[in-house]
């Protein structure tokens, strides 16, 4: 063995990660090496779908947490021989890049305007103190765009230089933008197949709208929030005037979209079913419905339907109508910005109410209208109480500020399985197929799947994106021929419709009767996201890379995604090829602070990595990320990060017990010899064993929890013992345990490798050629010895000390004469180590007699010589 670089007087962290970093990627340690891939074949990849992070901000402990998870599997698949395809993606379109702009520039998109190619923004960062509306810049949806673009690109570099810091063994010629010319391309694509096949498809309905962001916003993307809220008992007056009914809700500047009366078929008002009543002060009549949604015991038993107060809402009158009523009317008075319509739905026709409310809540706010209405049924009696506040659960954006609105807008949607049975019951199969770490979490991938109500919502009212690539052909009035969608050729992807043309036309036919208008909605950056296998892995551009690749062999992500990442590229993979895109998921826990809470921007308690990675080292931070099983939540103190603190502790230990054992030479020809040795090898195996099937399972965690185990008793107790001895040339044991402990150290550090990356791997170049990370995973070495002499020679190693200790005595202070006893079957392991224990203990002469237990029953400790 010839070493590779010098050991240092003082071995240290300091310094490690730039060094290394830098050697990796000089020597292209983790490049995807695509001809021993193709030589190998598809059994031979390990591919993973690595998580394209949100670039709109900041990296924080959560990804360094999950991500580290990903790149211990993937240095063990690499030393244990599989050609690694690591990529890494940067997801940069979608709003929260779109509102990270706003703010960090403090403009916002008005399409209207024109493009200004001298555009600087009013702000820079930090210099923007409003991320009001108000106070935002009107710009060009081009300006707009190439500050989305400017803003990614600068994210994406301070990501990847942290993620290098970390240690990540990515390949960095392997990435992509979610935004890139060639991810428009593909996802574009993989849309036109979708409409080819008849599973996208567009639809004027009801839409869960975030009067924010102007967009349309789809289920999984929902979270509920609890918000105040108060029921308003409203009396219905029945059209024949024969007396009213009682109605308890919490919309009341919704009554004039009231179009029906529901009560359960079997409740207390089963009775009225059928019989019309009049919207208090509008003046609608409207009938009175049976549906077993209704619930008998909430409120007065009987609801009023809206278009649209809540979900359900929707589902009464998509049944109502389909059942009872075709004409059953959906009217609209809340618009896209969240405030009133200007003019009353058609169903008010009282002249009266409809100048009341063009006064009143025309133009106004959900609040204040609320306000207004209530006050004037109040005085016209109509409303006779207003409850106690109470919190309830509301639907929210997850990235909103605002209570959602339901509008009815013209969408894309993709099938899902919520109304295809067929399709349903093969993404329940995919999942069963998967391999989940932890398995418990297919739960939830199965209770989503189930749990469907609507088809996939995948446009968006956005700007920064990837716009869909269709146009309308127009009538001779002008109009949308929502009939006569236009496509593209393939050839020409990708496309912007606004600026394109499509085939068969000319630009001066744009917005012209009997021309053209372009789709001027974006994908929903889901519907880019689901592709991260094909986007990696080449796919429609690269079918020898695709073919070796696919389906990936991991998929890693946070449970927080499993409904909307994991779902949909599960869904996008089973429409395209009828498969999973993966064989394996797994599934990180979340980062909790202190008290047991979920970090979040929202609540201030995030935590940047770049301090803790800078003061502790990344081995110590890569060691607390493994220390936590998949699935796991996982606190984390930065006032206090005790585990990150043990962390640096081992991987400081780790080069100064190499640099230790590395200072006997091995002889040549040496061979383990003595019991003592045999015996630490016998157990090491036993670590390798199973500390790989640990690493095969997933179980980065038990990996580090065997091998640390062992690698303490290893510093702790072997090298003590059979250190005087492996000094010592003249002893016969000499070679014997100086060859065990370079095997020793050897394994384990390669055991350790995809966990303490930079410590491991600058040992490891102390006396081997080459990385580390691409050396063959230690195999065991299958000596013949004993276990029980090294774990019998430890607990009397132990008791020796704890005896000098209890005697106020140092550890190197001789004794004269030690008796250790221990149960017959274990006086033979502590006779093959006697000689070693004699040595590190000073012991002029150690006795060893049978006993119930294992420990020294006598000592007596040389006397001190008097200073002369």
């Amino acid at each position: 063995m010839s070493a590779t670089s010098p050991i240092p007087d003082k071995p240290a962290l300091e310094g490690l990660e730039a060094k290394w970093g830098q050697t990796w990627s000089d020597q292209g340690t983790y490049l995807f090496d695509r001809l021993r891939a193709a030589e190998a074949g598809r059994d031979g990849v390990y591919s993973i779908d690595t998580p394209p992070p949100t670039a709109s901000g900041s990296l924080h402990i959560g990804h360094v947490f999950s991500y580290t998870h990903t790149d211990i599997k993937a240095r063990f698949e690499r030393m244990r021989g599989k050609t690694v395809f690591y990529p890494m993606g940067w997801d940069d379109n979608g709003l929260p890049t779109e509102r990270r702009v706003q703010n960090y520039y403090g403009v916002r998109c008005d399409p209207s305007l024109p493009y200004d190619p001298d555009f600087t923004p009013p702000f820079e960062g930090g210099d923007n103190k409003s991320s009001r509306a108000a106070d935002q810049l009107p710009i060009s949806r081009r300006n707009f765009i190439e500050l989305c673009e400017r803003l990614t690109v600068e994210d994406e570099k301070q990501f990847e230089a942290l993620f290098r810091q970390l240690g990540l063994s990515v390949d960095w010629t392997q990435t992509y933008r979610t935004i890139s010319d060639d991810t428009i391309r593909q996802s574009q694509l993989a849309f036109l197949r979708n409409l080819e096949r008849g599973e996208a498809y567009q639809s004027l309905a009801p839409t869960l709208w975030d009067i924010d962001f102007r967009s349309a916003i789809a289920q999984a993307e929902l979270e509920d929030r609890e918000q105040p809220a108060a029921y308003h008992t409203i009396e219905f007056p029945f059209a024949d005037g024969s007396g009213s009914i009682a109605i308890d809700t919490t919309r009341p500047e919704l009554l004039p979209a009231c179009i029906a009366i529901v009560t359960h078929p079997e409740g207390p008002h089963k009775h009225l079913i059928g019989t019309r009543v009049r919207t208090p002060f509008f003046g609608a009549e409207i009938e009175i419905h049976g549906h077993h949604l209704a619930q008998p015991d909430k409120g007065t038993g009987a609801a009023m339907v809206c278009t649209f107060g809540d979900v359900t809402d929707i589902v009464w009158w998509r049944e109502l109508r389909t059942a009872a009523d075709e004409s059953l009317p959906n009217m609209t008075t809340i618009g896209l910005d969240g405030r009133f319509l200007a003019e009353a739905p058609v169903a008010v026709a009282d002249d009266d109410a409809r100048a009341w409310y063009a006064e009143n809540m025309a133009g106004k706010t959900v609040f204040s209208a609320r306000k207004a209405l209530v006050e004037k049924l109040q005085e016209t009696g109509a409303m006779t109480a207003v409850g106690k506040p109470f919190q309830h659960a509301v639907k929210f954006f997850e990235k909103g500020d605002r209570p959602l609105e339901i509008v009815s807008t013209r969408q894309w949607y993709i099938r899902n399985g919520a109304r295809d049975e067929t399709l349903r019951d093969q993404l329940l199969a995919h999942g069963k197929e998967l391999t989940w770490h932890p398995d418990f979490m297919r739960v939830r991938y199965e209770n989503w799947t189930g749990g469907l109500t609507g088809d996939w919502l995948v446009s968006r009212q956005r700007f920064f994106g990837v716009p869909i690539p269709i146009w309308y052909a127009l009538d001779e009035n002008g109009e949308r021929d929502y009939d006569r969608v236009l496509t593209p050729d393939l050839a020409s992807l990708p496309v912007d419709p606004t600026t394109d043309v499509p085939p068969g036309y000319r630009e001066d036919q744009r917005g012209v009767p009997g021309g053209f208008d372009a789709e001027k909605d974006i994908l929903d950056t889901w519907a880019t996201s689901s592709l991260t296998p094909q986007l990696a892995g080449g796919w429609q551009r690269d079918q020898e890379l695709w073919d070796l690749v696919a389906p990936f062999d991991l998929r890693p992500q946070g449970q927080d995604i499993i409904r909307t990442w994991l779902f949909s590229t599960m869904l996008r993979s089973t429409l395209e090829d009828g498969r999973s895109p993966w064989r394996n998921a797994a599934i990180s826990g979340f980062i909790v602070d202190p008290d047991r809470k979920k970090m979040s921007k929202s609540k201030g308690n995030v935590v940047t990595p770049a301090d803790i990675l800078d003061a502790h080292g990344s081995d110590a931070v890569r060691y607390w990320s493994a220390s936590s099983r998949l699935g796991m939540d996982a606190a984390f103190d930065p006032q206090n990060p005790t585990q990150v603190k043990i962390g640096r502790r081992l991987a400081i230990k780790i080069l100064n017990a190499a640099k230790f054992v590395l200072s006997f030479p091995v002889p040549e020809g040496a061979q383990v010899t003595h019991a003592l040795d045999a015996s630490m090898l016998a157990a090491l195996d036993r670590v390798v064993v199973e500390a790989t099937a640990a690493y095969e399972n997933y179980d980065q965690a038990r990996a580090l929890e065997i091998t640390e185990a062992f690698f303490w008793t290893f510093c702790d107790d072997y090298l003590e013992l059979v250190k005087e001895r492996a000094y010592d040339r003249t002893d016969v044991g000499q070679a014997s345990a100086a060859l065990a402990l370079r095997l020793a150290l050897s394994t384990l550090l390669r055991l350790l490798a995809p966990i303490v990356s930079f410590a491991t791997e600058e040992a490891w170049s102390w006396f081997e050629e080459g990385s580390i990370h691409t050396a063959a995973w230690p195999a065991p070495l299958g000596t013949d010895g004993d276990p029980a002499v090294l774990a019998t020679a430890s607990e009397a190693l132990i008791g020796i000390r704890r005896a000098k200790t209890e005697a106020k005595a140092s550890q190197k202070t001789p004794v004269s004469h030690a008796t250790v006893s221990a149960p017959a079957d274990r006086l033979e392991a502590l006779r093959a180590a006697a000689d070693d224990l004699r040595a590190v203990g000073r012991i002029a002469r150690l006795d060893l007699a049978e006993g119930e237990e294992l420990r020294v029953t006598d000592i007596e400790l040389a006397p001190v010589e008097a200073s002369s």
